[in-house]
């Protein structure tokens, strides 16, 4: 990559700076901007069903290889753009010393791509990079003028991480299409918009790269197998997956994670391993989910 232009880092470091002192856009936008000049994609966590090929390359020990698909994940090549896999892939890089990895770590906090903006863990990831001898990790450090004074080493995101991610609001549209067609099928309205929010950050024209779509990303067999004949109509995008949670709770006695896990993976998964499966991506989408419900989302 070419060397980053020091006025450029100034830009950035005011632009966070005035971001988080006045809570205001302007500070945003002109990060997003210079962000996009440094290279970094400032995007939003993604989510879907059970991604084989993620599972794969999250089995990878090369840490090279991990920051690799890191970035894939990150910008969306080849892949749906997701920054919660790019981060747990980082995270596994990082544990191996990639200095790499920790700086794109550092990346993703200071802009909250995914997660909470937090300052500090930004800088612990962008001081480990530069203590390992990353050139831009070291710059940007610089910029910030952040001190040499030693911090502790910063933990990879767990579950806790995917329960942190910040709620979207859903349009007054959608939220009160959820609640007029929630009781009809005996389902609590926060419980079917947690899902909205975890399938497709409410927007309907959503598409994974395995062909779900909609609000509740539906595939073309179960929309067809719940009767859904327009899967971007938002009503009966909704009343599908409406349906198929539903069943799910029936399927699995009511219980809440194993019918998550099921609407994530598939119920078939779910019977196989006779529990939620040992899938990273379906743990944290039930995680996610559960926790928007234990803190009140609405």
């Amino acid at each position: 990559m070419s060397r980053v232009p020091r006025g450029l880092l100034g830009v950035y470091a005011g632009a966070w700076r005035r971001d988080r002192a006045a809570g205001g856009c302007r500070g945003r936008v002109a990060a997003w901007v210079v962000a996009s000049l440094l290279g970094v994609c400032l995007c939003s966590p993604a989510s879907g069903g059970f991604d084989p090929l993620f599972e794969q390359a999250y089995r990878a020990e090369e840490a090279y290889r991990l920051t690799a698909w890191g970035k894939r994940y990150e910008a969306g090549v080849g892949v749906d753009r997701d920054v919660l896999k790019a981060t747990r892939l980082y995270c596994k890089a990082a544990i191996r010393g990639d200095a790499e990895a920790e700086y794109r770590l550092g990346q993703i906090y200071a802009f909250g791509r995914g997660f909470a903006n937090e300052r500090e863990t930004a800088v612990a990831w962008f001081q480990v990079a530069a203590e390992a001898g990353h050139a831009k990790a070291r710059a940007v450090l610089a910029a910030l003028g952040v001190d040499g004074e030693p911090r502790p080493r910063p933990t990879c995101p767990g579950s806790e991480a995917v329960r942190a991610v910040p709620a979207r609001a859903a349009p007054d549209a959608i939220d009160r299409l959820v609640r007029q067609l929630a009781p009809v099928y005996g389902l609590d309205p926060a419980l079917v918009l947690a899902v909205v929010e975890a399938e497709s950050g409410f927007d309907p024209r959503a598409r994974s790269a395995k062909d779900a779509q909609g609000l509740m990303q539906l595939i073309p067999a179960t929309a067809q197998r719940f009767g859904v004949r327009d899967v971007w109509d938002p009503e009966e995008n909704l009343r599908g997956g409406m349906a198929y949670l539903r069943w799910l709770l029936e399927r699995f006695d009511g219980d809440l994670e194993l019918a998550l896990a099921g609407y994530n993976a598939g119920e078939g998964a779910v019977e196989r391993h006779g529990g939620i499966p040992p899938y990273r991506e379906t743990r944290d989408y039930v995680a996610r989910v559960v926790g928007r419900l234990r803190t009140g989302h609405r």
